[in-house]
């Protein structure tokens, strides 16, 4: 159990039958009235963000998220099949369940696989994946004070933005959660 008093940010607790992570928190004293907590959290499943107040009293049950490193191996329409690197075994996730960053991925990639009581709810990818450019425009120097980009296809089948002076062929390093082009790998 943990009280809404020992409230930390990235704790995660049970409440309603939902999972929340706390965000951020405040402890507010009026100088007229009881104490509360004031908590900015989010549901772990949805995604969605919610304020409440609570009393520092209130109590709720601890909620244990399992984050398990698995490689990804390959997909089979909607369902991608991610191994268990300590018991081989193969574990297959909806397309529906995969982030926006994951087409950035490519197969035997390590990424995290989040899960609470057993269900699966969310795949991490890695923050950063070194990736080749397979299409572009060819590139040229110069233009640099402009900061103009132009579009690429990468490896993985994603297309994003980068410099004029980058051709086929080269390896980037991408941010896998904004999707920017971060440099030369």
């Amino acid at each position: 159990m943990i009280t809404a008093g020992d409230f930390r940010n990235g704790v995660t607790f049970e409440m309603d039958g939902k999972v929340m992570q706390v965000i951020e928190f405040q402890h507010v004293k009026p100088g007229k009235g009881a104490a509360f907590v004031r908590t900015k959290m989010r549901n772990v499943i949805t995604g969605a963000v919610v304020e409440t107040s609570f009393s520092p009293t209130d109590k709720f049950e601890n909620a244990y998220v399992e984050r398990k490193d698995m490689q990804y191996s390959y997909s089979d329409g909607d369902l991608y099949y991610f191994m268990d690197m300590e018991s081989y075994e193969m574990i297959p996730i909806e397309k529906s369940i995969l982030p926006d960053g994951f087409k950035f991925v490519k197969e035997e990639m390590i990424c995290k696989i989040l899960s609470y009581k057993g269900k699966v709810f969310g795949v991490e990818p890695p923050m950063f994946v070194e990736l080749e450019v397979t299409d572009t425009d060819p590139g040229f120097a110069g233009n640099t004070a402009t900061n103009a980009l132009k579009p690429a296809t990468l490896e993985t089948g994603a297309i994003i933005k980068v410099p004029l002076f980058i051709n086929v062929g080269e390896k980037l390093k991408i941010d896998t959660r904004t999707g920017e082009y971060l440099s030369r790998a």
